[in-house]
C-alpha cells in the first residue's frame, strides 16, 4: 500500500468510529429507556449530548489542529475518544450518560475535522481529493450500517454497555495507526482561537437546543419557550456582529456571502439535520411499533447506509464532471419525496416491498448531497486553512443533526403525547397517562401489560411520526430550491490552488 493509502486507511477508520458511536446508541434507545428509565426527554438528551458538543466544538477543534498540528490532534482526540467511551460503559443513570456522551461528542469534534484536513492536505490533484472525499463519504456511510447492526448484534448477547465498550478497542487500534503512518501538517500562522466568538456560539446552540428540547414538556408557546428562541435570536445576531468586528474571527462569516459556500453548507446541513431524526424515531418504530429485536433493526439500516456509501463514492467521481448542482439538487429532491412517501407507512407496513425503497431513496439521495457539497465548502479556503474549512464542513453536518434529533424528536413527542392523552381517554388513570405520555417505552410496556391499549399507542406513535416525517421531508424541498438557485453548474467551478505546493511538500 503506498503512503498515501495508508493515510486515507487511517482516516477513513477514525470516521467510521465517529459514526459507528453516533449511530450505535439509537438502536439502544428502546432498551436504554426500559433499562434506565429514559424519558423520551432523555433520550433526546443521550443522543443530542454528543451532537452539541460536536456541532459547539467542532470549529475552534479545527482551527486547534490547523495551528498545532493535525497528527497530534488526531491522536489526542482518538485516545480521548476511547477513555469517554470507557465511562460512557461504566455509567448505571441516564444524567452520567447523557454527561459522558457529552465528553464523547468533545474528542469527536477533535477528530473529525482533523480526518477531513488530513485528506485536503494529502490529496491536492482535484480529481484525488474528490475521490478521498468519496471514500470518506463511504466511511460514514459503513458506520451508519455498523452502527446499528454492531449494536444490534451485541444487544442481542450483552447488556447495553457493550455498545460502548466496542469503541474502545477501535479508537486505540485506530490511534496506532495515526502514530504509525499520518504525517505532520500544520499552519503556524493560523491566529489564536476567537474566545468571545467561541462562547457566544456555544451559548446559542446550547441554549437553543435546551429550548428545543425542552419545549414539549413547557409548551411551545410557554414563556420557557419563547425566552428561549428569543435569546437564542439575540446571541446569533451578536455573534455575527463579534465575528465582523474582531481581527481573527472563529469564522469568517463572509464567506457565506459566497453563494457557493452558503448554498453547500446549507444542504448538507438539511441533509443531516432529516438524516439525524429519522434515525432517531425509526430505531424505536421497528422496535416499538413492529416488535422487531435490537439486532433485526440494525439489519434492517443496510438499505440505507449502503446507499449512502454507494452514492457517496459514485458522486465523489461525477461531481467535477456535472457541476456540484447536478447532483445535490437530485439528492435533496430524492430524500424530500422520501420522507413525505414515509409519512404515510402505516403499523404494518411491508419492509421488503416499501421500507427498502424508502431507504434507499434517503441513502442515495443524502450520498448524492454529502460529497459534492463538502468538496464544494473545502474549496473555497485553501489547503493550509483545511481545518477551518473542514471544521465547517463538520459543524453544518453536527448543526444539522443536533437540530434534526432536538426539533424532530420534540415534534414527535409533542404530538405524540396530545394524541395519547386523548386516546387513553379515561380508561388510565391521571399519572400513568402522564408517564406513558413521557415516555414511548413506558406506553409500550404498559400496553404490553393492558392488550387494550396497544392500538392506542401506535396510534399515537405514528401521528408522531408522520408529522416529524412531512417536517423532514417539506425541509429537504426547501434544499432543492436552494441547489438549483446557488449551486454551481458544470464548468462554473473554479478551483483555489494557493498552497498547493505547500501542501505537497508535507508529505516529503
Amino acid at each position: 500500500m503506498s503512503r498515501k493509502s495508508l493515510i486515507l486507511a487511517t482516516v477513513c477508520l477514525a470516521t467510521l468510529a465517529i459514526n459507528i458511536s453516533a449511530m450505535v446508541v439509537n438502536v439502544a434507545l428502546p432498551t436504554l429507556a426500559e433499562e434506565l428509565d429514559a424519558s423520551t426527554r432523555d433520550l433526546l438528551w443521550i443522543v443530542d449530548g454528543y451532537n452539541l458538543a460536536f456541532a459547539a466544538l467542532v470549529l475552534a477543534m479545527g482551527s486547534l489542529s490547523d495551528k498545532y498540528g493535525r497528527r497530534p490532534a488526531l491522536i489526542v482526540g482518538l485516545a480521548g475518544f476511547a477513555a469517554s467511551s470507557a465511562a460512557a460503559a461504566l455509567v448505571d443513570n441516564s444524567s452520567a450518560l447523557i454527561a459522558a456522551r457529552v465528553a464523547m461528542g468533545v474528542f469527536a469534534a477533535l477528530i473529525f475535522p482533523t480526518t477531513l484536513s488530513i485528506i485536503s492536505n494529502t490529496f491536492v490533484d482535484r480529481r484525488e481529493r474528490a475521490a478521498a472525499i468519496g471514500l470518506w463519504g463511504a466511511a460514514s456511510g459503513v458506520g451508519v450500517a455498523l452502527g446499528p447492526v454492531t449494536g444490534g448484534l451485541l444487544l442481542e448477547h450483552f447488556s447495553w454497555n457493550s455498545i460502548f465498550w466496542l469503541m474502545v478497542p477501535i479508537g486505540l487500534a485506530t490511534m496506532v495507526l495515526a502514530v504509525a503512518f499520518v504525517p505532520e501538517s500544520r499552519d503556524p500562522d493560523v491566529p489564536r482561537i476567537d474566545r468571545p466568538g467561541f462562547v457566544i456560539s456555544v451559548a446559542a446552540l446550547g441554549l437553543l437546543t435546551w429550548t428545543i428540547i425542552e419545549a414539549p414538556g413547557h409548551g411551545w408557546d410557554s414563556v420557557e419557550t419563547l425566552t428561549g428562541f428569543a435569546l437564542s435570536a439575540v446571541l446569533v445576531v451578536v455573534f455575527v456582529l463579534v465575528e465582523r468586528a474582531v481581527d481573527n474571527p472563529m469564522i469568517d462569516v463572509t464567506l457565506f456571502l459566497d453563494r457557493r459556500f452558503s448554498a453547500a453548507s446549507a444542504t448538507v446541513t438539511i441533509a443531516f439535520f432529516a438524516l439525524f431524526g429519522f434515525v432517531f424515531l425509526i430505531t424505536q418504530f421497528f422496535q416499538f411499533v413492529r416488535g422487531y429485536t435490537a439486532l433485526e433493526t440494525g439489519v434492517r439500516f443496510l438499505p440505507v447506509a449502503f446507499s449512502i456509501a454507494a452514492a457517496s463514492i459514485a458522486s465523489g467521481q461525477l461531481a467535477h464532471r456535472f457541476g456540484t448542482k447536478a447532483l445535490v439538487a437530485p439528492g435533496m429532491l430524492l430524500m424530500g419525496a422520501g420522507f413525505l412517501w414515509i409519512s404515510t407507512v402505516p403499523a404494518d407496513v411491508s419492509y421488503a416491498t416499501v421500507v427498502v425503497p424508502q431507504m434507499v431513496m434517503l441513502g442515495l439521495g443524502l450520498g448524492l448531497v454529502s460529497t459534492p457539497a463538502t468538496e464544494s465548502i473545502l474549496r473555497v479556503l485553501p489547503p493550509s486553512r483545511a481545518g477551518v474549512g473542514s471544521a465547517v464542513n463538520d459543524a453544518t453536518r453536527e448543526l444539522g443533526g443536533t437540530l434534526g434529533v432536538a426539533i424532530v424528536g420534540s415534534v414527535f413527542a409533542s404530538q405524540y403525547a396530545d394524541r395519547l392523552v386523548e386516546l387513553f381517554g379515561n380508561q388510565v388513570d391521571g399519572a400513568t397517562t402522564d408517564k406513558a405520555a413521557d415516555s414511548v417505552g413506558f406506553a409500550h410496556a404498559l400496553a404490553a401489560q393492558v392488550p387494550a391499549l396497544r392500538h392506542a399507542v401506535d396510534v399515537a406513535f405514528l401521528d408522531g411520526f408522520q408529522i416529524a416525517c412531512i417536517t423532514s421531508g417539506l425541509l429537504c424541498l426547501v434544499g432543492v430550491v436552494v441547489a438549483l438557485l446557488a449551486l454551481p453548474g458544470a464548468g462554473h467551478d473554479p478551483v483555489v490552488d494557493e498552497d498547493v505546493e505547500e501542501s505537497a511538500a508535507t508529505l516529503a
